[in-house]
């Protein structure tokens, strides 16, 4: 099987090293080395993407726009076959695409350090606000409703109307928090209902191991835009207040070790404005904080409508691990609830520092 994909990017399998690479949950990720260069052979996940040619056709576009106008910028696109295309299809119906390693880069799993927060900040806010001309609506959406809560909302209660009973009993008390942070979900629906906040090209997926850094930590550039299409400065910002701020994850079953780390949301504002600050909208900037509730409530009752529904989306190592999941979040939530008078000080302080927003929504 690899050696059909090889061939037809040019490269002979005998003469390749094949090693896996990176932790990716989603994609297969291969590095292979071959006619004394490096690349990064990826196997597009079927079960998740359905229409990797959307895929295909979003980079092309921003690839071109990026050509016109910032061919300085760091865009790591799939390198054409020999044929011209950007996917390879064996046989067996998987697809493939090959990518240029970017030598002298890395990625990390876990934010040990401000710096690497506000380097990745800043790289995604870099990101979007390059493509601020780009018509967004341009692009397919690769992951339809990914991010939109009203439907995760009426997922939720789908769930609940014919669970198991023990199940149902077991997460009572996370059902509770759900309707407890239901103001979070009327919030959203007044955003996007009345669009009181515009559509930007959004990378929708800002975990760290998103973005690859230089020897010194320097933001180089972001990767793995599979998940780039139309949507609301909410899902980035909002995502790494989810995966960035608490020194443990979302795995992690000792919830009193979820805490909000004042320096790595500074460190966020900081990197995010620093490329973002005078281009978010007024209403925009209103709303960077309500981000992290969104993304952090959203993840919350998917794991938890996982659950109700016998555990069929998310893998999971043990029986409870998708409660387990949503314990954490909601636990994760309510401290970024009990901190945001703080936060609103600190993004306050942040933006201070960048120039004065004279767009208005």
């Amino acid at each position: 099987m690899f050696d059909q994909v090889l061939y037809s990017y040019g490269l002979n399998p005998s003469d390749c090293n094949i090693q896996p690479f990176g932790s990716g949950l989603i994609n297969h990720t291969l590095k292979v080395s071959g006619n004394g260069q490096d690349y990064i052979l990826q196997q597009i996940n079927g079960n998740v993407f359905k229409s990797p040619d959307d895929i295909a056709d979003n980079l092309a576009l921003l690839q071109v726009f990026f050509k016109n106008t910032r061919p300085d910028y760091l865009f790591v696109a799939p390198l054409p076959t020999l044929s011209g295309t950007f996917l390879v299809k064996p046989a067996s119906g998987m697809v493939f695409r090959l990518f240029p390693f970017i030598k002298g880069s890395h990625t990390v799993d876990y934010i040990s350090e401000e710096k690497q927060a506000f380097e990745a900040a800043k790289q995604f806010g870099k990101f979007t606000h390059l493509l601020k001309d780009f018509d967004a609506e341009k692009l397919k959406c690769t992951l339809t409703d990914f991010h939109n809560l009203k439907l995760r909302f009426e997922q939720f209660k789908t769930a609940c109307t014919n669970p198991d009973i023990i199940r149902l009993d077991s997460a009572a008390a996370e059902i509770k928090a759900v309707y407890e942070h239901y103001n979070i979900l009327q919030t959203y629906n007044q955003l996007t209902y009345h669009h009181e906040i515009p559509l930007r090209v959004i990378h929708h997926d800002t975990k760290i191991n998103n973005v690859l850094f230089d020897d010194q930590q320097n933001g180089l550039c972001i990767i793995d835009l599979d998940t780039v299409m139309p949507g609301y400065f909410l899902s980035d910002v909002g995502d790494m207040m989810r995966t960035y701020l608490s020194p443990s994850n979302e795995e992690d079953t000792d919830y009193d070790k979820l805490h909000i780390r004042e320096n790595i949301f500074t460190a966020i504002c900081k990197g995010y404005l620093s490329e973002m600050g005078n281009i978010l909208t007024k209403t925009e900037q209103h709303y960077f904080i309500f981000s992290g509730k969104l993304m952090i409530y959203m993840q919350a009752i998917r794991f938890l409508t996982d659950f109700l529904n016998n555990d069929i989306y998310y893998e999971i190592k043990y029986p409870d691990h998708n409660l387990s999941r949503s314990k954490n979040q909601f636990k994760l939530l309510n401290e970024y609830v009990k901190a945001e008078e703080k936060l609103q000080q600190l993004l306050h302080n942040s933006q201070d520092k960048i120039p004065t927003v004279s767009n208005n929504s």
